[in-house]
C-alpha cells in the first residue's frame, strides 16, 4: 500500500485565496501562466479567452509570495500590470505575486 506522505503539507481550505490572472493580447491565440505556484508548468493553467482580446484565469491560491510569467503563443512574457519583477536565470523578468494572509476575516486582493 502507498502513502501520502504530504498530507502534513496540504493547504487548510480556509487558508486559499481566490486570484484572478489578466491578460490582454488582440491576436493572441493561446495564453497560460507558469510560476512557482505551478512548478512553471504552463499546461496547468491556461487562460480562457473573453472579449475584446482579454484572456483570464481564476484559481485559488495559498499565502505567499510567487513568480510567474505569462506564456502567450509560445513567448514568455512578464505581466505587465504586476508591481514587482526579479530577473530570471533567462535574461528576462518574471513577475511578483504577493498574496497576504488574511486574519482579520477580510478578502486578500484579487490580481489584476
Amino acid at each position: 500500500m502507498k502513502h501520502n506522505h504530504n498530507h502534513d503539507n496540504a493547504p487548510n481550505i480556509s487558508d486559499l485565496k481566490p486570484v484572478r490572472f489578466e491578460f490582454t493580447h488582440p491576436t493572441a491565440k493561446s495564453v497560460s501562466v507558469a510560476g512557482t505556484f505551478n512548478n512553471w508548468q504552463p499546461e496547468a493553467k491556461t487562460l480562457h479567452p473573453s472579449i475584446a482580446g482579454k484572456w483570464l484565469k481564476e484559481t485559488i491560491l495559498k499565502p505567499g509570495v510567487y513568480e510567474y510569467c505569462f506564456i502567450v503563443d509560445g513567448q514568455w512574457l512578464p505581466d505587465p500590470q504586476a508591481k514587482e519583477t526579479v530577473a530570471n536565470p533567462f535574461g528576462g523578468r518574471n513577475s511578483i505575486l504577493k498574496i497576504e494572509s488574511t486574519s482579520n476575516g477580510k478578502q486578500s486582493p484579487v490580481k489584476k
